[in-house]
């Protein structure tokens, strides 16, 4: 089956290389076809050769479709392009299980810590009781020692009375004594 008009002109751009590619028609088609089919046909080995077809569109070129020799290339690049596909989805995949493994590695360790400070903080509180209860059971102890100490600090005061009346007494007998 030949292609015309706009398919023509894109399979000819399709099959020919970047060097043979124009921009322009040449109008002596008919004539340098033969001599440029074979440059073609080596230049890109999955193209269909050529036959020099003109049409009365003003002597465009037309292709014909490509053949089954194009197609073990096709196969052969569609099995790579799976075989690394599946080479980069399993290397995705086998990243993400590591990063699942690395979560919950890290979610073991954080639940360990967090078991080790709930241990600590019932040891802390456990100390706390104990200190409470040991502060609550001196507490007679450290009034009767307010008590004691309040009852000094009267009997200090009394003392220093006692001296000062005493040396006033003194005084008073050693004023009659004199006399």
């Amino acid at each position: 089956m030949a292609a015309t008009g706009d398919d023509a002109s894109a399979m000819d751009s399709i099959s020919r290389t970047p060097a043979v590619h124009s921009a322009t028609p040449n109008p002596a088609a008919g004539t340098s076809s033969h001599a440029e089919g074979p440059e073609v046909a080596a230049d890109s080995p999955a193209a269909a050769p050529k036959k020099p077809h003109t049409n009365s569109d003003g002597g465009v070129e037309t292709a014909e479709e490509a053949v089954e020799p194009a197609e073990p290339d096709i196969n052969e690049l569609c099995t790579d392009m799976f075989e690394k596909m599946a080479i980069f989805l399993q290397g995705e995949l086998t990243a993400t299980c590591e990063d699942y493994r690395l979560l919950e590695n890290m979610n073991k360790l954080t639940s360990l810590k967090y078991m080790e400070m709930k241990d600590i903080s019932i040891n802390i509180s456990r100390n706390l009781q104990d200190l409470n209860n040991k502060y609550a059971s001196l507490q007679p102890y450290l009034d009767q020692i307010n008590q004691i100490e309040e009852q000094v600090s009267a009997l200090e005061q009394a003392a220093y009375k006692l001296d000062a009346y005493s040396k006033k007494l003194e005084a008073r007998f050693k004023k009659l004594e004199k006399r």
